[in-house]
């Protein structure tokens, strides 16, 4: 009797984690519909030549991807200028690239693959620094290259592989469901880790040593970050893309950077940029008919110019009191 018990017991679990995943699933159409109803109220405000464009369901589920992506891209790009990070974050963007075409063949989404390659990477860019002679910088061009080449193998064998053009490039325009509750998940999992462990990661931003004098675990904390790094290119595979996703990692930042001293404005003002960005890139990218991951970055790199031009650190400022201090003297 026992036998007949267990004997159909994986069916069972099956059928619970069907059940399960179709609760979480519903709850997460839920949460994302009444995102874009406030999200259409402030829509709403502007003039009927603005708002046209976002009427349609697929515009509205694009709009609500494009500022969670550029939200979350914003707030961990301070971290990336602050700590150099500029090629790590191209490393993992780069590696996620086999993990995207083997879940492809094995038929799995491409956030399972795509994250457990980026993870797997930062890991092994961890090892080869701290384990071996070779620096930071050269084990993220080991491994990123390697990753990204396997990736291309792999590629090259699927007989059609357009949709992944969508991965590399981004497309989000066509974001569906699924993708958008895993890019909102993905956000507030990032976000909320941020903000819990806001302080460690000041210290370990400025001071890692004074951090690790303090009995913090810098290791677990450098480790921690590269996987909210890696956590969020997966999230914006479909917005911009795995190549244009380093943009929106560094543009942000780098530009909050160039107008501000202080960290918590920092990554307000980055933030502002990113979700700025993305919605102004989505707009341009529906009127004009061009690609929409180009345009969003685009759009960022704009408003980087502006503030390289005119912020207190810009160079049009620099050559004004140049020339005042030359004429006072």
């Amino acid at each position: 009797m026992s036998g007949g018990i267990f004997s159909d017991l994986p069916a069972r679990i099956g059928v619970l984690m069907v059940e399960e995943g179709g609760r979480l699933s519903q709850w997460g159409e839920v949460v994302v519909d009444f995102l874009i109803a406030c999200m259409m109220l402030v829509v709403n405000l502007f003039p009927d030549r603005i708002v046209e464009p976002f009427q349609y369901p697929f515009m509205q589920r694009a709009l609500l991807t494009s500022i969670l992506v550029g939200m979350v891209c914003g707030v961990l790009s301070c971290f990336v200028i602050l700590k150099r990070w500029a090629l790590l974050g191209d490393a993992i963007s780069h590696a996620v690239l086999p993990g995207v075409a083997i879940a492809y063949l094995l038929g799995l989404p491409f956030f399972i693959g795509a994250f457990a390659s980026g993870a797997l990477t930062s890991l092994g860019i961890g090892v080869i620094e701290r384990n071996t002679r070779i620096k930071e910088d050269a084990a993220m061009g080991i491994m990123f290259t390697a990753a990204f080449a396997l990736g291309v193998v792999i590629i090259s064998q699927i007989a059609t592989s357009t949709h992944l053009m969508h991965i590399l490039f981004g497309n989000v325009l066509g974001v569906r469901m699924p993708v958008l509750q895993l890019t909102l998940f993905a956000g507030i999992v990032t976000l909320f880790t941020v903000f819990l462990f806001y302080k460690e990661l000041l210290l370990y931003t400025f001071d890692p040593v004074q951090a690790s004098a303090l009995g913090m675990n810098t290791t677990f904390i450098h480790y921690g970050l590269m996987l909210l790094l890696t956590l969020t290119i997966v999230a914006s595979l479909e917005t911009v893309g795995i190549i244009l996703v380093v943009a929106m990692l560094i543009i942000p930042g780098a530009t909050a950077y160039l107008l501000v001293n202080s960290l918590p404005r920092m990554m307000l003002i980055a933030a502002a940029v990113g979700i700025f960005s993305a919605i102004a890139g989505l707009y341009l990218s529906f009127v004009y008919n061009i690609a929409s991951g180009g345009t969003i970055v685009i759009v960022a790199a704009g408003v980087f110019a502006l503030a390289f031009l005119f912020s207190p650190h810009g160079v049009l400022v620099k050559i004004l009191r140049h020339r005042t201090a030359v004429q006072e003297g």
